[in-house]
């Protein structure tokens, strides 16, 4: 008989709701640090709603401008589509800095001071997030317009990503890339209005594994762009607004089809990647596609069952409906995440839900 895989480790996926970078490496470190190989700054500031601080870089590109009208203001953000005006070749649009290398590089400051002090452990990585290029063009860029601004907007993730990793060693960084817009094309569902238009796939009405395909080759010419000494993982997220996914997959199956598609085609290293897990599937058909996962040698795989509102009973029944499925893919052990980050819950859970972490650690291997 197939022995059943250990858990071992914990997964934060990036956004926790602290004030500060230097609170959430600290609060995290107390709390989980035996348990983590990296820590996030928490999103913090500006990125507090994942991609709509882009908006403000979109508008600073000459060439590019708001459709008229009044603001259409969500978390005091303009949500206004965003239309090539004419005055600039799309070839020719020059992005500025869009905020995740300074943002990367200012908590860095912080990692390393605590690391100094002895309260981040020596080992630990600096963990930085990154959309994948689609979010927030899907988000902001009308989609007659998107597939022209894509390659501008593409290269400047990308020197972001450069920026970065030439500012923080690379035995201290690790870099992830978080694709969520992509499950909203996918499962073909619309997300804050905007109805999916996967105009990066040929045909009016492409197919599933169509759609994952070309999405997931977009993303891979993005991960190419992470130095290979850097470590590199993928967040396949279903989203998080108010704590809630924007479509509850029917079971892991989509999850797994990305996951091996990316895993086929980025040939560098992926230390990690994680995949969601709703709070109502502890049922094996749900976990019952990842017996299909084919993953690189080297990856990490953390599940995203750990919620708050069952604790460790429910992630324990989740576990329990995974671990099967996870053996058959011949997984000997793997780790365990929310399904997505806990930046936009009460800062006062934040302690708590990290040491839950543990607490379900220690009973899943008892």
């Amino acid at each position: 008989m197939t022995s059943l895989p250990a858990i071992r480790g914990a997964h934060l996926v990036g956004s926790i709701n602290q004030p500060t970078a230097a609170d959430t490496l600290q609060i995290v470190a107390e709390n989980l640090g035996g348990h983590v190989a990296r820590i996030p700054d928490g999103e913090v500031g500006e990125r507090y709603h994942w991609i709509l601080f882009q908006g403000t870089r979109f508008e600073a590109v000459g060439g590019l401008s708001r459709v008229p009208g009044d603001p259409f203001m969500i978390a005091g953000f303009d949500l206004r589509k965003i239309v090539l005006d004419g005055t600039v070749p799309a070839a020719d649009l020059k992005f500025g800095p869009l905020g995740y290398a300074e943002a990367a590089l200012a908590s860095y400051q912080d990692f390393k001071t605590l690391r100094e002090a002895g309260k981040i452990a020596e080992g630990t990585r600096f963990q930085v997030a990154i959309p994948s290029p689609m979010a927030p063009l899907g988000s902001y860029i009308a989609v007659a317009d998107q597939p022209a601004v894509y390659p501008a907007y593409a290269a400047a993730m990308e020197r972001e990503i450069a920026e970065i990793a030439a500012g923080i060693p690379a035995a201290d960084l690790a870099i992830q890339i978080d694709l969520a817009v992509e499950f909203s094309h996918i499962e073909k569902v619309a997300v804050g209005g905007n109805t999916p238009d996967c105009w990066y796939v040929e045909g009016s009405d492409p197919t599933t594994e169509q759609i994952i395909d070309a999405a997931t080759s977009m993303a891979a010419a993005v991960a190419s762009a992470v130095p290979a000494d850097v470590q590199f993982g993928i967040h396949l997220c279903y989203g998080d607004v108010a704590e809630k996914h924007f479509a509850e997959p029917a079971d892991a199956g989509n999850l797994t089809a990305v996951a091996n598609a990316l895993s086929a085609k980025i040939s560098r290293p992926i230390e990690f990647l994680h995949l969601p897990v709703p709070i109502e599937r502890d049922d094996a058909a749900y976990f019952a596609p990842l017996a299909n996962l084919a993953l690189h040698p080297e990856t990490e795989l953390f599940l995203g069952l750990v919620h708050h509102e069952d604790g460790t009973e429910g992630a324990g029944r989740r576990i329990a409906a995974a671990r099967p499925a996870m053996a058959e893919a011949g997984f000997a052990e793997f780790g365990i995440a929310t399904e997505c980050g806990f930046g936009r819950g009460p800062a006062e859970r934040t302690a708590p839900l990290l040491r839950l972490h543990a607490d379900i650690i220690e009973a899943a291997n008892a």
